[in-house]
């Protein structure tokens, strides 16, 4: 287990650069969970911003009384809402702009406590940019399933033009689909599933999707979930993924862990090489949407305990060092 990649890659010749919005916009509360793209020369993030401020109990040392992760939201409103803001970058990896997506042409009143276009991740396919992530919001279960949103820019304003939501392929009971990892040069493609590995494609105006690949399972990486974009990797494809260890204490409250990989895999959607588990600053609550590559570098974007976001400029030979498990 590396418990600080961060430092790994600063050592290397890195850096990590927060992403930040001024409170007076935010009131505040959590940015978290960027996803990153390098689009038509610009260096695009779309950074969530969320009503509550989530709090766990790092090593377990200060826990709250309700318990050692938990959700502090508005008195007023017990929803846990998601709002997406469209940033360029600069040069120097700090936002030059921003805007607030304005969904308001989709939106229709709520359903279930969660709410919102959930960790979005940025794609362009067939010339049109997207955010695709999972929504909850749409059924009194809090059904979850991803969804594409096409967004539109127009004198620094973010505008969602279209908005599709996909059922999966093949359990139209299935509870809750998210984390599906798009491929950016296979449009509407997506890993859906990592450990075995399942390739779906979508279908936006149907609001279907089909499996078109599925591997066997690899029973030395477990449980592995979605992540960052899927991007090329030389002659392969590169993700970084996540697993969650999901637990209660020995008061039977809720806690977690989140641990990180670097999963690549072959022309085939075989699983060639792996890295070992990993923190990104060592702790517990992190989650990686986005992966870019950027010259002699790859940009991965990344959430701390739902309250901070971070770009990470991480030499690719730190990378391709990291990973040293192959199976193939």
């Amino acid at each position: 287990m590396e418990n600080n990649f961060v430092k790994r890659c600063i050592e290397d010749g890195g850096s990590i650069h927060p992403l930040l919005i001024p409170a007076q916009v935010t009131s505040g509360t959590g940015l978290m969970n960027p996803s990153i793209l390098i689009d038509e020369g610009k260096i695009l993030v779309n950074l969530r911003h969320v009503n509550y401020t989530f709090y766990h109990s790092e090593k377990k040392l200060y826990q709250h009384p309700w318990g050692p992760l938990i959700y502090i939201h508005p008195e007023d409103d017990l929803h846990l809402r998601t709002w997406n803001y469209y940033c360029e970058l600069d040069e120097d990896l700090n936002i030059a702009k921003f805007a607030k997506t304005n969904t308001e042409a989709h939106d229709k009143e709520p359903l279930w406590d969660f709410v919102g276009l959930e960790d979005a991740r940025l794609v362009r396919w067939d010339g049109k940019l997207y955010q695709t992530g999972v929504r909850r919001d749409t059924t009194t279960n809090g059904q979850g399933r991803m969804e594409l949103s096409e967004i539109e820019i127009v004198n620094n304003k973010v505008k969602e033009i279209n908005r599709y939501r996909i059922e999966a392929p093949n359990d139209p009971e299935s509870y809750c689909e998210k984390n599906w990892m798009p491929i950016l040069d296979r449009p509407f493609q997506y890993v859906k599933w990592t450990n075995p590995t399942e390739v779906v494609e979508v279908y936006p105006e149907e609001g279907t999707s089909k499996t078109i690949s599925l591997g066997e399972h690899t029973p030395m990486l477990g449980d592995i979930r979605g992540g960052s974009q899927v991007i090329p990797f030389g002659e392969y494809y590169i993700a970084c993924t996540h697993e969650v260890d999901l637990f209660n204490d020995v008061l039977g409250r809720k806690d977690g862990k989140y641990f990180h990989r670097f999963i690549v895999w072959d022309e085939n959607w075989n699983i060639h090489s792996y890295s070992d588990k990993f923190y990104f600053m060592d702790g517990q609550v992190e989650f990686c949407v986005g992966m870019a590559e950027y010259g002699d570098f790859y940009l991965l974007t990344f959430g701390f305990t739902d309250n901070a976001a971070f770009t990470l400029k991480a030499p690719k030979n730190t990378v391709a060092n990291f990973i040293t498990n192959k199976l193939r």
